[in-house]
């Protein structure tokens, strides 16, 4: 995509704080972080969402998140870590390049405070369920 920011940034077009790279992934720091240390994992090949890139270059994204993570936990101190990866606006995906958030976490950081869990309505998990699975590919 000749105007996705990510594959600019692969091509070397925009510079950027290099973590990683090898055949297939780039990792570099993100330039709005969260915490220091707050990274991304990109596949170089251009993918707009986790729906449209092939298994093994998830496979390899996410074995090299997994690398990443642990570098950066040791290196910040961090007490956690976020794994996060957005899909289409109302997810929060921002680039339309399939990409995944590590982002360090230490206790009392304000980020993600609370997870607004609900709960299913009489008979509509099993509704929900049985859709989910018709659909299954």
């Amino acid at each position: 995509m000749a105007d996705c920011i990510f594959c600019k940034i692969i091509k070397g077009e925009i510079p950027c704080a290099r973590i990683y790279e090898d055949d297939t992934v780039l990792s570099f720091l993100d330039i709005g972080p969260i915490n220091p240390g707050h990274a991304l994992v990109v596949p170089k090949a251009h993918y707009a969402t986790l729906l449209d890139a092939p298994d093994d270059i998830l496979q390899a994204c996410v074995a090299v998140s997994r690398k990443i993570a642990r570098s950066i936990i040791k290196s910040v101190g961090a007490d956690g870590l976020n794994l996060l990866q957005n899909n289409y606006r109302a997810a929060g995906q921002l680039v339309d390049h399939v990409h995944f958030h590590l982002i360090p976490r230490h206790k009392g950081d304000g980020f993600m405070t609370g997870w607004p869990a609900k709960s299913y309505p009489p008979g509509e998990l099993d509704k929900v369920l049985g859709k989910i699975r018709e659909n299954l590919e």
